[in-house]
């Protein structure tokens, strides 16, 4: 099986470190499962230790990045889950839909496998966070692969949506995860811990404004409201089924 991460996820380990606030909201709204399916899971960021965990990782290398204390990984992918209907308390997937083939089947798919609530960690394409006036590709990405809030009802049935406020230091490298550090875009290294990066061309001279835009304190002037906030909505999303589909 090879997956697109077998080639991005080059840095991930070390770029992508849970925070510990967005996992506390992320355990908060799995509530009282005891067994939980974590698809999408990659290195195993964000899943609880006090609960037993199954992963599902369709990336080879993703699993070799594993750490041996994690919790045993099945490779495969949303869409094709091998389990027994009902068979987990609870389920998750974190910044992981958008990389689905068929997110409706993937969903159903972890539904079905799936007795309790299912939890995932999102962004809502409909936000402009800072980042897309310079990097206005990044729009169209968003909303070409990130589904929109309105659909996780269709899909799932009765779901609750919250949003998830990104710190001003936040240790996961995720997108938007730099709003109050804006050089650390200019930073190749950096960038390449996201997948968004990997899936657009031409940042030239959007990183080029960016970067004067820095040395020139215009970042600053035209920001200046961001300074005094501890944490920033940049639009993701923890998106929660809460109740089976109605068969």
């Amino acid at each position: 099986m090879t997956a697109r991460y077998d080639t991005i996820g080059i840095n991930y380990e070390q770029l992508r470190l849970p925070d510990h606030r967005i996992a506390a909201q992320i355990n908060h709204a799995l509530g009282t499962a005891s067994t939980v399916l974590n698809v999408g899971a990659g290195t195993g960021s964000y899943e609880p230790r006090d609960r037993q965990i199954t992963a599902v990782e369709p990336s080879i290398e993703m699993i070799r990045k594993r750490k041996p204390s994690s919790a045993p990984v099945i490779q495969a992918s949303a869409e094709h889950l091998p389990f027994e209907d009902q068979s987990f308390d609870a389920a998750m997937g974190i910044l992981t839909i958008h990389h689905w083939s068929d997110k409706a089947a993937g969903l159903r798919e972890i539904r079905r496998v799936t007795r309790g609530p299912i939890v995932l960690l999102t962004f809502d394409p409909s936000h402009r966070p800072w980042l897309t006036d310079y990097l206005p590709e990044l729009v169209a990405l968003d909303e070409g692969q990130m589904p929109k809030m309105s659909q996780y009802a269709e899909w799932l049935g009765s779901v609750t949506i919250e949003p998830v406020l990104v710190p001003d230091n936040c240790t996961d490298g995720f997108l938007y995860a730099y709003w109050c550090r804006s050089e650390a875009y200019l930073d190749e290294r950096i960038r390449s811990g996201s997948s968004s990066f990997w899936s657009i061309q031409g940042l030239g001279a959007g990183l080029a404004r960016l970067s004067q835009d820095l040395e020139t304190g215009q970042w600053h002037r035209k920001y200046r409201h961001l300074r005094d906030q501890l944490e920033y909505d940049a639009g993701y999303r923890l998106v929660i089924g809460t109740q089976l589909q109605d068969s």
